[in-house]
C-alpha cells in the first residue's frame, strides 16, 4: 500500500498565481475556434439545404429519369419523319447521330439532300433547327425598323387591293403545308387568286440558286418560280399536283406546262435567275426566316393568331387586308389543319405549327 501525504492546511489554502501567457500565444488558438465554428456553420446549413434541395427536386428526378439511348431516339424521329412527314413511297435514311448541348443531332438524308434535325433526349420533341445562343445575331436595319407581327384583323394594314405574300421552300413539310392551304382557297374561291403570291426562300451565290434542303430543292424552287412568272395560268395546276406526289416530271404533264418554255427559263440568268433574285431580296427586306412566312400588305402576320393552318385562317387574313371586304370573304372554308409535307389528302387530322429554318 501507497501511503499518501497529507497537506497541511497552509498547503491547501495557499493558492498558486497564474502563470502569464502572452498573447502571441492566444491568438492562434483562438483563430482556430473560429475557423472551427464556421466550418461547422457552414456544414450545417449544406447539410440542412442538401436535404430540403433533394425533398424539393425529389419527384423532378423522377419525372424525367426517361432517357433514350442515341441510337434508340434517333430511330424514333426517322419513324416519324417516313409517317407524316415524306412523300408517298419515299423515305428518309440517317446517315449519323451524336449528343449535342443535351440533345441528340440526327443527321438524316432524303432524296440527296442530307437534312440534320434535333429530338430531346426522352424522344418526345422533334425540331427541325438549334440555334447557339452563344452566337450574336445580327439584325438588319429592316428587323429593327420591322413594326410587330398584326395580332388582329383590325391591326392588318387596309388596302383596296391586298397581296397576301407567303414565303416558302418547295422540300420544307410546313412550306408544303402552306401551298396545300393556298391552293384550296384558289380552288374554292377562284377570285381570290389574284390577291396571292407565292414567293421562295433563299439566296444567290456564284449564279447558281441556293436553298436551306439542298440543290434538289433549289432547282424546284426555280422550276416553280419560273412556271409562276411565265405560265402562271397553270401555276396552281402545277402546285396542286406537286404537294401530292412531289414528282416534278409527272406534275409538268398532268398541268400542261410548256417544257422547252419552262427549260429556257430556268436556264436563262436575265429570266429564271432574275426572277429567283426579286424573292430573296424580299425576303431581306421582311427579315424572313422561316417557311412559311406570311406577309399581308406588306406586314408581317401569323396564322396562329387567326386559328392555325387552316384554309378559313388564311382567308380570313386577306379579307381583313380589304378596305371593303368582298362578298367572297363571307364563304366559310375548312378549319381543319392542313397535312404537312406531301400529301395526297387536305387534312389528317394533325396539328402542326412548325416551320423550316
Amino acid at each position: 500500500m501507497v501511503n499518501k501525504k497529507r497537506k497541511s492546511k497552509k498547503e491547501i489554502n495557499k493558492v498558486e498565481k497564474p502563470k502569464k501567457v502572452e498573447n502571441k500565444d492566444i491568438k492562434p488558438n483562438i483563430g482556430i475556434v473560429l475557423v472551427g465554428l464556421i466550418i461547422g456553420m457552414i456544414i450545417g446549413i449544406s447539410v440542412m439545404s442538401a436535404v430540403n434541395v433533394q425533398k424539393c427536386n425529389m419527384e423532378e428526378v423522377t419525372l424525367s429519369s426517361k432517357v433514350l439511348s442515341s441510337e434508340d431516339a434517333s430511330r424514333k424521329a426517322i419513324e416519324f419523319i417516313n409517317d407524316n412527314l415524306v412523300r408517298p413511297g419515299t423515305k428518309a435514311s440517317i446517315i449519323s447521330y451524336k449528343e449535342v448541348s443535351g440533345v441528340y443531332m440526327v443527321n438524316t438524308s432524303y432524296e440527296g439532300s442530307t437534312i440534320p434535325i434535333y429530338i430531346s433526349k426522352d424522344g418526345e420533341l422533334l425540331f427541325l433547327q438549334a440555334l447557339p445562343t452563344g452566337k450574336v445575331i445580327e439584325r438588319s436595319p429592316q428587323e429593327n425598323n420591322q413594326e410587330e407581327s398584326a395580332d388582329s384583323c383590325e391591326k392588318i394594314k387596309k388596302e383596296d387591293k391586298p397581296i397576301l405574300e407567303a414565303f416558302v421552300v418547295s422540300r420544307c413539310p410546313f412550306g408544303l403545308q402552306m401551298q396545300r392551304i393556298l391552293d384550296k382557297i384558289v380552288s374554292e374561291i377562284p377570285e381570290m387568286e389574284k390577291y396571292i403570291i407565292v414567293r421562295y426562300i433563299g439566296s444567290v451565290s456564284n449564279g447558281e440558286v441556293v436553298s436551306m434542303h439542298g440543290p434538289e430543292e433549289a432547282e424546284e424552287n426555280l422550276r416553280q418560280i419560273c412556271i409562276r412568272e411565265e405560265q402562271g395560268d397553270k401555276y396552281w395546276d402545277y402546285v396542286g399536283c406537286y404537294i401530292s406526289s412531289g414528282n416534278s416530271d409527272k406534275c409538268i404533264l398532268t398541268a400542261g406546262i410548256d417544257n422547252i418554255t419552262l427549260a429556257e427559263c430556268m436556264e436563262d440568268s436575265s429570266k429564271g435567275l432574275s426572277y429567283a433574285q426579286t424573292d430573296f431580296g424580299l425576303d431581306n427586306n421582311y427579315n424572313v426566316r422561316g417557311s412559311p412566312t406570311l406577309i399581308v400588305n406588306e406586314q408581317r402576320v401569323s396564322e396562329f393568331n387567326f386559328g392555325g393552318r387552316t384554309a378559313e385562317a388564311v382567308k380570313e387574313i386577306i379579307c381583313c387586308g380589304f378596305n371593303n371586304e368582298p362578298d367572297f370573304c363571307n364563304k366559310e372554308l375548312s378549319k381543319e389543319q392542313a397535312a404537312t409535307g406531301l400529301s395526297e389528302s387536305y387534312s389528317r387530322g394533325e396539328s402542326s405549327g412548325g416551320s423550316c429554318n
